[in-house]
């Protein structure tokens, strides 16, 4: 590029043709059905030519052993997703929301139909590692207000999703994403989801390694493979550098560990990727070690290997057991890696974790407040969303805030909240003032800052509560009446796809419908899990209470956070480790406890 092009231009000019990769990227070599046309009829019974062939013979096998595929198996065998754009075009521009088979080829561009929840549709978008530019963040605003409702959520996936998108404005949401040098392909349904990586990547100075080059060469490698998409059910992959800031990365089914390999093993003392695998924290597992050690650069190679593996063994029948995990339950983990071995034409080394150092601790509230950066004099701000949540004003102002006081850059974190980079000293009191002058904070309180929340059911069909007005409620209702010096993680899931993932939390909560009168009728509820956790402190929660009405979780959180405050042993022990070293039952007596000291200061009061 020429000397003579400002920062933002250049930037502007790699968007531009990152736009047109994408927009190139899966056009397969089927032709797209006419305008306004039904889906083609048919079934293959063999493998065919082209990038689909893996899947199509898949199918077959189990066809031939009798068994029968899942509806999206056989939506997706009679036209691919990627192969029917001009239908939602035609259905866009008939203002038309689609029937099941096409809401379900219509996630393959990350457009989900939400009803009955919202007569919408919802957008969720594919940003690798999380990272965006202001001006792109800027331009989704402007977006949101002309093809959506005014604001925005932070995923769990360290993406974006907008919401309340009319039928006839489909496809002007999805050709304006990529107008931003953004894209949404793959972003749902049976297909590689946003690759995540460290959010502190290149400015942690105790990293190891800087995640970005990794996170985006998987990403464009997906979206520039249609063999890759319509695999047996989604498909997550994250990278932790080991940055201060947790990337959740044994909660996907690869994930890639940076590690420093000492002397004495079986490859040079280096940096690599530790392969990890199977998690899925919605079905009790976490990803755990293959003990197989891999060069950085190997990582995208690797990766599609086992997504292959993946694609012609996954199960294309049981959508409720077609994850990684349960192909790895099946076959055991020394089979599954021979197979990816196969595929990559060489085998993998192993190394014993006796010779891998000590990764880097990570700070669970890293993600909020000021933070140096490795730069000397530059700083990163974390912002907290209330439960992930934006304005289209509040985006603007964001983004005109790394322009301005930072490098510009804008990073989104799995924990729902976002960083502003690059930020020099003596610009750090204006960008602070300015976020709260925004109705944002760059401050919380230990409750806000690890406050996770899914959709809920103000806009998912599957949610049992609303998550996210209820997450609001127990930050209100815990902040003026507990004062904790612990880091502390609540987790609102509204259904058992477990979105947010609400096993790994130290509180966790599950959506559930909760029946308070002889007649059957039901409100809003949780079960209530502790002792989860992440990293070294992996753990699965147990259940603590179940069928608890949701306008109780509050208070039945505060009395659990007191619990924890009156019995742990000593100042320097975690809530995880405090439930930890109790038994469920004897949890149960603390809360009951002050439950019944606090009904006794109300009746003496009376």
């Amino acid at each position: 590029m020429s000397a003579d092009f400002t920062l933002e231009q250049k930037r502007y000019l790699e968007g531009f043709a990152s736009g047109l990769t994408i927009a190139r990227a899966g056009r397969g070599a089927a032709v797209a059905a006419p305008l306004g046309a039904a889906a083609p009829q048919h079934t293959p019974t063999a493998p065919t030519g082209g990038p689909d062939a893996a899947h199509l013979a898949a199918m077959a096998r189990f066809e031939a052993a009798g068994q029968k595929l899942s509806d999206p198996e056989k939506w997706k065998r009679e036209q691919h997703p990627f192969d029917a754009y001009a239908r939602l075009d035609a259905q866009a521009a008939r203002a038309e929301f689609p029937k099941s088979p096409d809401n379900f080829r219509w996630r393959f561009f990350g457009l989900f139909y939400v009803a009955p929840t919202q007569n919408a549709y919802m957008c969720r978008l594919r940003i690798p590692n999380g990272i965006l530019n202001h001006w792109q963040l800027a331009g989704l605003a402007d977006v949101a207000d002309r093809y959506a409702g005014s604001y925005a959520h932070v995923t769990t996936r360290a993406s974006l999703q907008m919401r309340e998108i009319a039928a006839e404005n489909a496809t002007h949401m999805l050709e304006a994403i990529l107008d931003l040098g953004l894209c949404s392909r793959g972003a749902g349904a049976d297909n590689i989801r946003n690759v995540t990586g460290d959010a502190t990547a290149g400015i942690d100075s105790h990293a190891l390694v800087d995640t970005r080059p990794y996170a985006r060469a998987w990403h464009f490698h997906i979206l520039n493979d249609r063999s890759l998409t319509g695999l047996p059910r989604k498909f997550n992959v994250a990278f932790d550098g080991g940055g201060a800031i947790p990337t959740l990365e044994d909660t996907n089914d690869i994930g890639f560990q940076a590690i420093w390999v000492q002397q004495g093993a079986s490859v040079p003392p280096g940096l690599y990727f530790r392969l990890v695998l199977g998690g899925i924290t919605g079905h009790k597992d976490l990803a755990r070690d293959t003990g197989i050690v891999i060069k950085l650069k190997e990582a995208t190679d690797v990766a599609d290997a086992i997504v292959r593996v993946f694609i012609d063994h996954g199960d294309r029948t049981n959508r409720a057991k077609a994850r990684l995990k349960y192909l790895l339950d099946a076959w055991g983990f020394e089979k599954f890696l021979s197979s990816v071995e196969e595929k990559l034409g060489r085998s993998l080394p192993r190394v014993d974790e006796s010779l891998v150092a000590a990764r880097p601790m990570q700070h669970r509230q890293a993600h909020v407040g000021v933070h140096r950066q490795k730069q000397d004099g530059l700083y990163y701000i974390g912002v907290v969303l209330p439960v992930g949540r934006m304005t289209t004003a509040q985006m603007r102002e964001l983004a005109a805030i790394a322009r301005t006081c930072g490098d510009g850059d804008i990073r989104l974190t799995v924990w729902q909240n976002l960083l502003l980079s690059g930020i020099a000293e003596d610009r750090l009191q204006e960008a602070q003032e300015r976020i709260e002058k925004i109705g944002l904070d760059w401050r919380a309180s230990s409750i806000r800052a690890g406050l996770v929340a899914c959709t809920g059911s103000r806009g998912c069909r599957f949610a049992a509560s609303d998550t996210k007005g209820h997450a609001e409620a127990i930050a209100a209702w815990c902040e003026s009446r507990i004062r904790l010096d612990q880091p502390i993680n609540i987790h609102l899931t509204g259904c058992h796809n477990s979105c947010a993932q609400h096993y790994i939390g130290d509180i966790g909560l599950i959506g559930a419908r909760v029946t308070i009168n002889d007649d059957g009728d039901t409100v809003d509820g949780y079960h209530v899990f502790v002792g989860g956790g992440f990293g070294s402190d992996a753990a699965i929660g147990r259940e603590l209470f179940r069928d608890i009405a949701a306008g109780a979780v509050p208070q039945l959180v505060e009395h659990l956070l007191a619990a924890y405050l009156a019995h742990r042993a000593g100042a320097s022990e975690t809530f995880h480790q405090f439930t930890l070293r109790h038994e469920i039952e004897t949890l149960q007596k603390f809360v009951r406890a002050i439950e019944a000291k606090e009904i006794a200061a109300e009746e003496i009061q009376a």
